[in-house]
């Protein structure tokens, strides 16, 4: 999927000047920092950032070097661990004799419309309803791109048996799930292209409740105290930090272990290994007309520290409906918000950064409406696979042998 300079001139054109003059300044602090030898962690949501290829886009920006870590939710590992996009027959759970209280409130059941050679796969690893497939597949409905992974048979299901089997693996090496499951992974999915890279693809806390069986295997490999850490080391690591329309990231990049927004003086007051957020680009990119009025009127008037330091709530002192990311954000001296689509802005960040700093890009994203991004969804469709299984098991029967000789 090679970069259409006539979509990328499209899209900039199309973009008010003041969003355009904020990716110019994004992009040359992020060119800045690698060019000083800096890093870039990419704090991610679930939703848009697949169905615009920003996902997929990630993935590619951390084999050219440009992103040094991720931060995600455990739906987009379920959907990554499925091929990120899937295509998928829609019909009538009824038609079929299934029990409608069993289903969805729309009543629909989805069928994977898999690769060729697939179903034998996932039928090697489980029993396989083909009979339930093939009256499926016979009955009227719609075919459609969506996340992959979740409610389609049986790649949904076989998702959601792959996590627990790859959370025991984990479990035995004394690694988060997603860096195992990263192993058999796709490189073009963020989670195979950091396995590939020894890059860090970690999922929050705050998002780890997604993608059914996945997120809560992804939160059984590891305790919260020891994920929260390796997430603080990564945010501590990192000179400029990009949120992509992700909810509550006051409780990543300010969690627990960070001193400059103060919750983590008790940790530490108590010796815990600690870092602050002080001289960081935080960056975000988010549709929400709110986080730009916060941070013009902290900018203007420094409201939103004056309501903290009056014990005051921020919404009745500034007149604006917080979400709780916009306090800390708002507040750091280093914050750069970007009110846009995220389909738009990131192939707009990506180009430019990559055009500073001489990259050639392999794969762009652009947004799902335009005839390139319907292009693009199609080439997720068709080329990013699912996590093999079998890959993913050797690469942990290898891991003890490696850190045995690591040790030696």
């Amino acid at each position: 999927m090679t970069i259409d300079q006539r979509a990328i001139a499209a899209l900039r054109g199309e973009l008010e000047p003041g969003l355009r003059e904020r990716i110019d300044q994004a992009a040359a602090a992020i060119a800045g920092a690698k060019e000083r030898g800096g890093k870039v962690v990419v704090v991610t949501g679930s939703g848009p950032n697949l169905h615009e290829g920003v996902t997929t886009l990630l993935a590619e920006l951390i084999h050219r070097g440009l992103v040094d870590g991720v931060t995600t939710s455990s739906a987009v590992v379920g959907h990554e661990m499925a091929g990120a996009l899937e295509r998928v027959h829609r019909v009538r759970g009824g038609a079929l004799g299934l029990d409608t209280a069993a289903l969805p409130m729309d009543g629909m059941f989805e069928v994977s419309l898999l690769p060729e050679g697939w179903l034998d796969l996932i039928e090697a690893e489980m029993p396989v309803d083909r009979g339930l497939i093939s009256r499926a597949l016979q009955t009227e409905g719609a075919d459609i791109i969506k996340a992959a992974g979740n409610l389609a048979y049986p790649l949904g299901l076989r998702t959601e048996r792959l996590a627990r089997e790859a959370e025991s693996l984990a479990k035995s090496a004394g690694a988060p799930m997603e860096e195992v499951v990263g192993a058999g992974a796709d490189r073009r999915t963020m989670i195979g292209a950091g396995h590939e890279r020894g890059v860090p693809v970690l999922v929050t806390i705050p998002q780890l409740v997604g993608a059914g069986a996945v997120g809560l295997a992804i939160g059984d490999s590891l305790s919260i105290t020891e994920r929260s850490a390796r997430i603080a080391a990564l945010l501590a690591g990192a000179d400029v930090i990009i949120e992509s329309a992700v909810a509550l990231t006051q409780e990543v990049h300010d969690g627990p272990f960070e001193t400059y927004t103060g919750h983590g003086i008790w940790a530490q007051w108590d010796g815990c290994a600690t870092y602050s957020l002080a001289g960081k680009q935080l960056i975000r990119i988010d549709l929400d007309p709110n986080l730009e009025r916060a941070w013009r009127a902290e900018r203007d008037s420094g409201a939103v520290a004056a309501a903290i330091a009056k014990g005051l709530p921020k919404t009745k002192a500034t007149g604006i409906p917080f979400r709780m990311e916009m306090s800390g954000f708002a507040r750091l001296p280093g914050s750069l918000p970007m009110v846009g689509d995220i389909g738009a802005v990131w192939p707009l960040l990506a180009h430019e950064v990559a055009r500073a700093l001489g990259v050639e890009l392999e794969f762009m994203s652009y947004p799902q409406q335009t005839e390139a991004g319907r292009e693009m969804r199609e080439w997720i469709v068709d080329t990013v696979r699912p996590v093999d299984r079998a890959a993913m098991r050797q690469a942990a029967q290898r891991r003890p042998t490696q850190r045995a000789s690591a040790g030696s």
